[in-house]
Parts: C-alpha cells; structure tokens; sequence
C-alpha cells in the first residue's frame, strides 16, 4: 500500500534514543513470518553484507541494496482455511495474511553512494512472466511468495538484482498510520465507491485534510476512475511524499512503542535487525529533494486486444530508467532532449488563465513546440513544480532553469502521457509571469 522503507525511515531516525529503543524491541521478536526454504532465499543476494556497526548507535548502510515491498490485500475468499473469527460473517473479509495477491509493489533503491532514495512503483496489472506463464505481476506473491515475486520483478526490469523483500497486509498499513497519528495529504478529487461484497465503503471529499488509517487506507485503495490503477499509483506517490515529510518530527519519537508493535505483528521481512537499523539511519537523513518517485514504463492496453485490463511494459524505456536509476554505483547523468522533442504538460494551480497563456507563449518562444494543457488542480501552490514524470530529470532541471523558479520532483504525479509537467503556482505569476 505505501512504501514501507519511506515510513520506517521517517519514524525511527528521530534520534539515538529512538534507535537505540528500536534495537531492543525488534531484537525481542522475529522480524520474518514466514521462513523461506534454501532455493527461494537463494533469489535474494545475501552474500554480501549491506550493513556495517560502527561507533554510533544505529548501523551503518555499506552498499546500495535493493528491496521489494509488497502491500498484500487477502479475503476469506483467497485461502483455503478460514480463521474461526470469519466464518459466517457473509461477505469477503480481509484476512490477516501474506499469501495473495501483492495489491502495490514497489522497489527501493537506497543509494549511500549518491544519498538517494528511488522508489519504482510496479502496477499491480503489469503484463509480464510469472513461472513462464503470461499474466498479471500481482499474480505473483500468491503462487510463489515473495520470492516468486522478487525473481519475476528482476526478470521484467532485465536482472536487476533484488537485496531482500518487505510484505505488509493491509491490516498492517491501516494500523502503522494510526500508529503515526495520522497524514495530511491533499485530497485531488471526490473518491466514492461502494463495494458491499469486501464491507468497502470509500467515501473522500476533494481537499487537504488529516486521514486516520481507515481514511487513509480509503485514499491508497481507491482506484475507480478513468486512470485506474494508475491513478492509483500517482496518489500512492502523494501519499509517500506527504508521509515522509511529516513524520520526520520529535514527537514521533512518543509513537515508537505502538509503531514497533504494528511492524512486528503485521510485516513480514527477510531484512536483519541490523540491516534494518542501517536502512532508517540512511532515511532518516536523506534529503527531500533526493527522494525520486518513479513508475514502470507502459502504456493501458487495448479492450479490443485483451480479455482482461493490463498495463503494458515499454521496455525500451524500462532498460534507460534502469541503467539511470538502478545502475551499479552513482547515477548516471542524462542526456537533455531538444525542447521540441519534450511533450510537457501544464497543470494550472493558479486559477489564472493568463498565467498560463504566458506560460505557453514563453515556452513556445523557447522552443517547447509540444505543449497542452492540463487537469486544473485543486491545491494552490506557492512554489511551481517541474515534475519529471518519466524519470528525465536532466531535461527537468533544462525546463527548471529556463523557467527561474519552481522545484524539480523526479516523481510520476503528473499528467501521464507526458514527459515534463509544469504545476504551476503562484510564484510564476508573481515573478516571471509579470512580464507577459
């Protein structure tokens, strides 16, 4: 449902104590519910060690590691033993296990060698090879588990290898947002939909609002508009960067029992203590702007050609996201693009269509012949967004410098079937835009 190693990061780096509290608390429980045999933790690289103990407190991550994450949604009606508390209950209940459909998948790069965060958000409904047979990457976890999961995301991004893996139910990510008091997030659109066989009831009004973990989960569950899972995704990447900024806070440091409890009882890991120690020290001083939210590559298929909705891997573009962002050692530096080959799109947060007229005429006047404008957005924005929505950072930071203001965001929330997206705020219009 979220990325785990985002929270982690942000709830247990607040300070030595916290860590030294979150050594002992761990230590008393196994973090893996479920033991792997031999050939299956043969999939995950664990020859080499990703952490090393130093003179501080928390351990120190050695090397960059690679980790899935895997948000499992299971019903009674996905297992073959029903527990005794649902029997009878007369709907699809969610169970409080590992073993069904991964219904989010992610895969973090912690990069000590270039102080960066990537985390590469895989569609549930992505079309590729599961044990040979073509079918949906969600598919995945349930016939083989996590590492079914890890082998078959390591095919599909070309070998890349896969450190070690994180599954959390969603029970497990209800619980740890209300172990965190809570998120503030923006809230794009209305989000209503009923589903009386599973008891889901989402009910969500458009605006920037503090969720619980009910409300919360309604928000990373909902996926009932024209963009589907994909939207989905784009606001799962909302939800992550709003929970990381806030989190990193002295008072969570009071939360950290009931946290602890939520991560034992409702994740399940092949990551050591120590390992994991590593990787929340790493986090917690990771910088904003070097956290980088990317998507697979793809595109929707066609109902015309498939029975059932897929989304489609472009894997030309997966091997250059991979080579830039999952390559051994630092990133690799791209290549800018000509301003007519970049399709950038405008999402106006300013409610000015002047603003954006100016926006687009200067663009053009630049260079930038592939332009259109986007949704209106309902959050006002002091500072404009330059958002690389494929991952281009280098043509981003091109557009940021042309524009003089604003923020680069190497995530994927803006419009989809572009390379850039400017958000623009008020900023423009009291500086550049002035001009026009």
């Amino acid at each position: 449902m979220l990325a785990l190693g985002v929270a982690l990061a942000g709830v247990a780096g607040v300070s030595g104590i916290g860590g030294a509290l979150l050594a002992v608390s761990l230590s008393a429980a196994p973090l893996q519910q479920q033991p792997l045999s031999a050939e299956e933790a043969g999939i995950f690289n664990q020859e080499e060690s990703i952490s090393s103990t130093g003179s501080l407190r928390l351990p120190r991550l050695t090397r960059p590691v690679n980790i899935l994450v895997l948000g499992v949604k299971v019903l009674t009606t996905d297992v073959n033993e029903v527990p005794s508390e649902l029997e009878g209950v007369g709907y699809h209940a969610l169970v409080n296990s590992f073993d069904g459909l991964s219904d989010s998948m992610l895969l973090l790069r912690f990069n000590p060698q270039t102080q960066q965060l990537v985390v590469l958000s895989l569609p549930r409904d992505t079309r590729t090879y599961v044990r040979g047979q073509l079918t949906k990457l969600n598919e995945a976890n349930r016939y083989g588990g996590p590492a079914l999961a890890a082998e078959s995301v390591s095919d599909l991004l070309g070998g890349v290898g896969i450190d070690r893996y994180v599954r959390i139910n969603v029970q497990g990510v209800e619980k740890l947002i209300d172990a965190l008091g809570g998120v503030t997030v923006n809230v794009p659109s209305d989000m209503k939909y009923t589903d009386e066989s599973q008891h889901l009831y989402i009910d969500l009004k458009a605006g920037e609002q503090k969720l619980d973990g009910d409300k919360a989960l309604q928000f990373l569950r909902f996926r009932y508009d024209a963009q589907g899972d994909i939207g989905r995704i784009q606001r799962q990447q909302m939800f992550m960067r709003a929970m990381a900024e806030q989190v990193l806070n002295p008072a969570t440091i009071t939360r950290l029992p009931k946290i602890l409890s939520v991560i034992q009882e409702n994740v399940d890991t092949n990551l050591a203590v120590e390992e994991l120690l590593a990787l929340v020290g790493y986090g917690s001083q990771i910088n904003r702007s070097n956290v980088q939210l990317l998507m697979l590559p793809g595109n929707f298929s066609s109902p015309q050609d498939f029975a059932a909705s897929y989304w489609l891997p472009s894997y030309d573009d997966i091997d250059g996201m991979v080579d830039q962002y999952f390559g051994f050692g630092a990133q690799q530096v791209a290549t800018t693009r000509e301003p007519s080959r970049v399709k950038v799109a405008i999402q106006d947060s300013t409610h000015d269509p002047a603003a954006v007229q100016a926006l687009t005429t200067a663009l053009r006047d630049s260079g930038y012949s592939n332009i259109f404008v986007d949704k209106t957005l309902n959050e006002p924005l002091p500072i404009s967004r330059i958002v690389a929505q494929r991952g281009d950072g280098a043509t981003a930071e091109m557009v940021h410098r042309f524009l003089g203001l604003g923020e680069v965001r190497i995530e994927s929330t803006g419009a989809l079937n572009s390379d850039i997206t400017i958000q623009l705020g008020e900023d423009w219009k009291q500086g550049l835009g002035e001009s026009f």
